[in-house]
């Protein structure tokens, strides 16, 4: 593997400069390689003498920066704490010093409970910047921090500009929540960038190729029906901030996020049409996708699937009759088929078998002709190289692995042999869905063409896909994952490369000795420059245009100033892919000139970093400002405040709540507990269940046993069911709800609780704000938990006065006899020895001792009265139970 250079770039060097001199947030454009920066100042602080931390940090992302490290040399290495070491190990860690990669969860945990030495920390770089909101763990671990440390520096980092376009004043939200007063803007225009990557330009060669007649009227077709459901959509909703839904945000790859946060709020309130309007838009911009990314037997697979779907046809929000479809339908058949003009002369009746049987043409990709030339004049190039610097290698990169595939299939075997092998497919998985007997020639010549164009990558990697019996294009497009004998000789004969990414596809050409890459949905998201610093390639092919990689292109030409670079970039004209890519570009130079904006106009107040002592943000204190307040004394004496504590499970340190409880001035005693989520007061404990956990938990029976504990060990148990702020506060859409009750209905459970646990109190909170108000309120004039006491409790101790005499068998069979309640079940217990004398006993007697003569009836009448039925199943055990007494019930401790 080639050893990996941490050498800083001119403009980089700057950006690490204002940094390293003063804490801030920097943001650079995508792909101008944030990373760097992050893995010097890691260089950096690798001392002992230091103690640095590093937030936001992905698994990948850590073995990533490990591996730079480890192959720079550089001692100590980072280390990475997480649940497998135990708190005594880690506190021996914390004590090493260096670079620690500490999950946020424990990390909140050890400064709560000072296992870290809060002062004696020398930093915090926190990754991924744009991700810090004030409820979520790494603000909590920032306020922490700056409460005991003030001289400790913060450094933030961040590649995505347009994250901090959401919201009112988002960046300086994200500052105040760091602590930071500097912010250092670095977009792709900055001078220092522009003028120092000219000086580095690779050799770039533009193709830009022209779709296909067939091509540009499916894509004509798609943007019309596209246009269509967009309208639509915005008529159905005249109420909704529709701005952003438009025909070109349609065929961007973040249109689902932006039809997320405008619909989700109001979607219990949306009409069937409008949700079936999204899921028309999301198939339509599938379709469009696979028009320029895949082969025509795959786009013919999927646009004919939907026509064909009774499903899809009988709820699609009208666009399959526009005459847009129609020509969709058409002009993608005509790709397979070929024109429909030359079977005019058939008669109409036999138009149909006969355009299924007649030879297809099967239209290539443009995309793949190019590509082959391009290799050609690769390969002529190579073998006029000079002798010294030997033959180039190519790396092409294309959008996603199933390309890189098909890509691979048409270098081995040529474009005609990988669409018939593709068609062939597509008419066995048809016949066999229809049961026709043609099933089996369709797979005897599947077999012929079996071990062409087969995947170096291991044959399960794509055999998840594709399990429905419907005549999908998943179905259609997975297939051939077989070694062949072809495959192992190319393979042999290639040059050997060592790779860490495994996401390549290595081998697929001897000459030139050429490597595949997908451009997403890698396993490791660094497999892709992991590749090209290991392969270090002379020639690059941007299949699909994409924007980070062209930039990471540019920064590796510029880390390499004596290695020649050639990138050939295949683009369609006036196609969606390079709107797309144009539209990419235009969105984060519009991010960029508005933190530029903004910074300009932004008002930071001196004590923003966190380092005054008096620091009205690090208050605790949520007293409202408009309070009254009583300033007679007298000669009273002033009441001390005594501080609230709560007590949290470990487990709730992935959620919100725990860093909204502490905002409010109250303590947090984190330990590990059995019953309960959250204890208040000694005699209120809180179960926190989300909609999802509670409708698992109804499910799954635990919510019930959950409640028996709570019941059982605390006089107050509450079931707190917490709302997403994002999504409806309502359980159930519906505008009308059945007086019946049903099993599977999630209010009838919930009633059913309710009645089976009389003491169980339901509190309802919108959002973790909600819920930190009314915990504050629930705890006002009431006494502070005990950590022991909590601890002490589980599923299986008993605790209390009454656990302790009797048991709880005893008590819950007790509870189930009329007359017997909450209120009077103890003066039984307590006067009677056991169920036989209580049968013996008098109505009278029994009223005597319970207080009310209703109740006495009540019971008495049900130990006495005539029970057929059940008489001989009952008195098989009677013997034993009656003769116990209420204490021959008590466990053993």
């Amino acid at each position: 593997m080639a050893k990996c250079t941490t050498k800083m770039l001119e403009y980089e060097n700057q950006m690490f400069l204002d940094l390293f001199h003063e804490d801030g947030l920097i943001i650079t454009a995508r792909g101008l390689g944030i990373e760097r920066i992050l893995l010097n100042f890691l260089k950096l602080y690798c001392d002992p003498a230091n103690l640095v931390l590093v937030l936001n940090v992905s698994s990948q992302e850590e073995e990533y920066l490990v591996e730079q490290l480890e192959q720079t040399g550089v001692t100590p290495l980072p280390k990475v704490i997480t649940n497998e070491y135990s708190t005594n190990e880690r506190h021996s860690i914390y004590m090493q010093g260096g670079v620690l990669f500490v999950t946020s969860r424990i990390l909140v945990v050890d400064m709560l409970t000072e296992r870290l030495p809060i002062d004696l920390v020398t930093g915090i770089l926190v990754y991924k910047a744009h991700k810090i909101v004030e409820s979520c763990q790494e603000a909590f671990i920032m306020r922490l921090y700056r409460q005991k440390n003030k001289t400790g520096f913060v450094k933030a980092f961040s590649d995505s500009p347009q994250s901090f376009t959401v919201g009112f004043c988002h960046v300086e939200r994200v500052m105040k929540n760091l602590f930071v007063r500097k912010l250092y803007l670095w977009p792709r225009f900055h001078a220092s960038v522009v003028s120092f990557l000219d000086t580095h330009k690779p050799d770039v060669v533009e193709l830009h190729l022209q779709l296909t007649p067939s091509m540009v009227a499916c894509q004509t077709a798609l943007l019309d029906l596209i246009n269509a459901c967009v309208k639509e959509l915005k008529r159905c909703n005249p109420g909704l901030n529709t701005d952003e839904i438009t025909v070109e945000n349609a065929i961007g790859k973040s249109f689902e996020q932006i039809i997320r946060l405008q619909l989700d709020p109001v979607w219990h309130q949306l009409g069937a049409k409008t949700r079936q309007l999204v899921a028309d838009l999301k198939t339509l911009r599938l379709i469009l996708q696979h028009l320029t990314q895949y082969d025509c037997v795959s786009f013919y697979n999927i646009v004919n699937s939907i026509r064909t779907s009774e499903r899809t046809f009988g709820q699609n929000s009208g666009w399959l009759f526009l005459d847009s479809a129609d020509s969709l339908f058409a002009h993608a058949r005509e790709r397979v088929y070929g024109s429909s003009q030359k079977a005019k002369k058939v008669k109409t009746d036999k138009t149909k078998s006969s355009a299924e049987n007649q030879e297809p043409i099967l239209e290539e990709c443009p995309k793949w002709k190019a590509l082959g030339e391009v290799l050609k004049e690769i390969e002529e190039e190579n073998q006029n190289a000079d002798p010294s610097i030997g033959p180039g290698r190519v790396l092409i990169a294309a959008d996603d692995d199933r390309t890189c595939n098909q890509i691979k299939e048409y270098l081995c075997d040529g474009g005609h042999s990988l669409l018939t092998r593709l068609f062939i497919k597509a008419q066995a998985v048809k016949a066999a869905g229809q049961g026709k007997p043609d099933a089996a020639p369709a797979e005897s010549y599947k077999g012929k063409s079996k071990g062409k164009g087969k995947s170096v990558k291991s044959a399960g990697k794509a055999e998840t896909k594709g399990t429905t019996s419907e005549v999908t294009l998943t179905q259609m497009l997975d297939e051939h994952k077989d070694d062949t004998p072809q495959q192992d000789q190319t393979k042999d004969s290639s040059e050997p490369i060592a790779s860490s990414s495994s996401d390549g596809y290595f081998g697929v050409l001897k000459s030139p000795v050429t490597i595949l890459h997908p451009l997403h949905g890698c396993s490791d998201v660094h497999g892709l420059t992991r590749t090209l610093n290991d392969v270090k390639p002379r020639f690059v092919v941007l299949y699909d245009a994409d924007m980070v990689f062209v930039r990471q292109l540019e920064v590796y030409k510029a880390s390499h100033p004596g290695v020649p670079l050639r990138v050939y970039f295949l683009m369609y004209t006036g196609s969606v892919e390079e709107q797309k890519y144009l539209t990419t570009l235009r969105k984060e130079k519009e991010a960029f000139e508005m933190l530029i904006r903004e910074k300009a106009t932004m008002v930071i107040p001196e004590e923003r970093d966190g380092k005054m002592v008096d620091d009205p943000y690090l208050s605790r204190d949520t007293t409202a400002a408009n309070a009254t307040v009583n300033t007679r004394k007298g000669g009273i004496q002033k009441e001390t405040d005594v501080q609230q504590k709560i007590i949290v499970d470990m487990r709730e340190f992935r959620s919100e709540l725990p860093s909204l409880i502490h905002r409010r001035g109250i303590d947090i005693e984190p330990v590990t507990i059995d019953v309960g989520d959250y204890i208040l007061t000694p005699d209120i404990c809180v179960e926190r269940k989300s909609v999802s956990d509670l409708i698992g938990s109804l499910n799954s029976g635990r919510l019930y046993n959950q409640c028996v504990s709570m019941s059982r060990y605390y006089k107050r148990p509450v079931l707190l069911i917490e709302f997403d702020p994002s999504k409806p506060f309502a359980l159930q859409f519906n505008k009308y709800i059945s007086s019946e009750i049903s099993i599977q209905d999630v209010t009838s459970r919930l009633a059913l609780l309710t009645l089976h646990f009389q003491k169980l109190r339901i509190l309802w909170c919108p959002s973790p704000y909600a819920t930190a108000e009314l915990f504050e309120e629930l705890k006002v004039g009431r006494s502070q938990p005990d950590a022991a006491a909590a601890m002490a409790i589980t599923a299986e101790s008993q605790v209390g006065q009454d656990s302790e005499k009797y048991s709880h068998t005893s008590k819950d069979l007790l509870l189930k006899m009329p007359g017997i309640n909450s209120k009077n079940y103890y003066r039984i217990m307590n006067k009677v020895e056991n169920l036989a004398e209580l049968l013996t006993l008098s109505e009278d007697k029994i009223g005597e001792i319970l207080g009310s003569e209703t109740n006495a009836k009540s019971l008495w009448d049900f130990l006495h009265s005539e029970h057929k039925r059940t008489e001989s199943a009952v008195s098989g055990g009677s013997k034993a139970s009656t003769s116990k007494g209420w204490k021959g019930y008590k466990r053993k401790r």
